[in-house]
């Protein structure tokens, strides 16, 4: 499916959603300051969103607002439905929220909550024989484009001396990549889990991490994005949207196994795959993103607009997008208040 069909879908998706709820005439008024519809976007990764949404959390906390939950392949996909006006909070990761930040895209939204900072669930896998990244010179490899896989790519290739022209790289979903790679048709694909767990089932082997590429300063996120008008208008909803997310990760903190069943049943998965792929993601409480190291104060930009920019200067270097922004536009992307006022309760 094209970025193109997917915001169709999701755009359907939520028409329907409508007239449903006007048919059935049971539909609650939404509270004072809340809206009447919140359209979220979501992904198949194993963090408290998922808990949220198995959970039906935001649907009690917002009992006047239909919630409206959608599925994207990849944070390319939640741009493009940005742009066409579909979204009001969604995952995305930061590689493609700093191509959403930066020109020609120049998406008008903010980033509210830090969903998860990426480890081992994203890699670049190989099939037998290839055991270097420099191995891939004139192999043909996989990726997402402008997802945080293909910002880690160019990352891994550049360090091995290789550049995006020295291989044949392909532009495909991770669903894809999975039926490419039944195909023999990939020598390799930077992906994230499940589709990575695949791979790895059937011969694959990591050439490298994004937890490994972290450690050396590409830091990658799921990061949370909310459309600057929504969260001007409706303020109190977005800090009972973070709320949620804080709970969520008290679950997982706190209890665990019921977050991971919740998280197995989202991705249709057994408890113990799901529990290993939640293991190999960091999640931070609302206390702690609302601190320096994180999103910040409303006084204090946090350290994730620094990241940002680092990522932006080196797609900008790549070519990947026109320009780098100024430091000031990611540290005014950031929207800390809900996470504020979460840790504060």
């Amino acid at each position: 499916m094209t970025p193109r069909d997917t915001a169709r879908t999701a755009s359907a998706a939520a028409a329907l959603a409508l007239i449903l709820a006007g048919c059935s005439g049971a539909a609650e008024d939404p509270a004072d300051g809340a809206p009447g519809q919140l359209r979220i976007g979501y992904q198949s990764i194993p963090n408290g969103d998922l808990v949220v949404k198995h959970n039906g959390w935001l649907e009690e906390a917002l009992p006047g607002t239909e919630i409206v939950w959608n599925r994207f392949d990849s944070g390319g996909d939640v741009n493009t439905a940005f742009l066409a006006g579909e979204l009001d909070i969604a995952l995305a990761g930061s590689a493609p929220v700093t191509r959403g930040l930066s020109q020609p895209l120049d998406i008008d939204y903010q980033v509210p909550w830090i969903h998860d900072v990426i480890g081992d669930n994203e890699a670049l896998a190989a099939t037998e024989g290839i055991d270097e990244v420099s191995d891939l010179e004139g192999r043909t490899v996989a990726v997402p484009f402008a997802s945080t896989t293909h910002y880690h790519l160019i990352a891994a290739l550049d360090e091995a001396g290789l550049g995006t022209d020295d291989v044949e790289l392909l532009d495909l979903e991770p669903q894809d990549i999975q039926a490419a790679w039944q195909r023999g048709d990939l020598d390799a694909a930077f992906v994230w889990y499940p589709v990575l767990g695949q791979l790895y089932e059937q011969g694959a082997q990591p050439l490298v991490t994004s937890g490994e590429l972290a450690e050396r300063g590409w830091v990658t996120a799921d990061l949370a994005v909310v459309g600057t008008g929504f969260a001007e208008d409706y303020p109190d909803a977005l800090a009972t949207w973070v709320e949620q997310q804080d709970r969520a990760v008290s679950l997982l903190r706190e209890d665990r196994d019921s977050a991971v069943e919740a998280i197995a049943a989202e991705l249709n998965l057994e408890p113990g795959e799901a529990a290993e792929q939640v293991d190999q993601l960091v999640f931070l409480s609302a206390e702690e993103q609302a601190s320096a190291d994180y999103l910040g104060t409303a006084d204090t930009p946090g350290a994730l607009a620094g990241y940002l920019r680092l990522t932006a200067e080196f797609l900008a270097d790549q070519g990947e997008i026109d320009t780098a922004p100024d430091s000031a536009d990611f540290e005014n992307a950031l929207a800390p208040a809900g996470a504020e006022r979460v840790a504060r309760s």
